[in-house]
């Protein structure tokens, strides 16, 4: 390794950067799967007594804990932070997305 490196900024969504389809989406839920994480730390809850608590699998909060984030959606999450007693507040910007201009050639 030469030691010479390029640092590039970042977008502040690292599926964004990473080329995903639905960027946002992947985004939204991993900001939510760390909310819950945070909330089972906080009250040092193990995946079973998270499972007591709400009613949801103990392999499901096994699986946020890992970030296998695949099988839910973000109402999904949602829910189960509420069901940690949690209030979730989404705020929503809708902007075009950018496509390239199109030409338009005349005979």
């Amino acid at each position: 390794m030469s030691g010479d490196m390029d640092i590039i900024r970042g977008s502040g969504n690292i599926f964004r950067d990473l080329g995903h389809p639905d960027a946002g989406r992947e985004q939204l839920r991993a900001l939510l799967a760390a909310q819950i994480i945070g909330v089972l730390d906080e009250r040092k809850l193990t995946v079973r007594a998270a499972h007591d608590l709400t009613g949801v699998a103990a392999a499901d909060f096994s699986r946020i804990r890992n970030a296998s984030l695949g099988r839910f959606t973000i109402d999904r999450l949602m829910s189960i932070l509420a069901g940690l007693g949690q209030e979730v507040e989404v705020t929503v910007k809708v902007h075009p997305r950018h496509t390239p201009a199109v030409m338009e050639l005349r005979p």
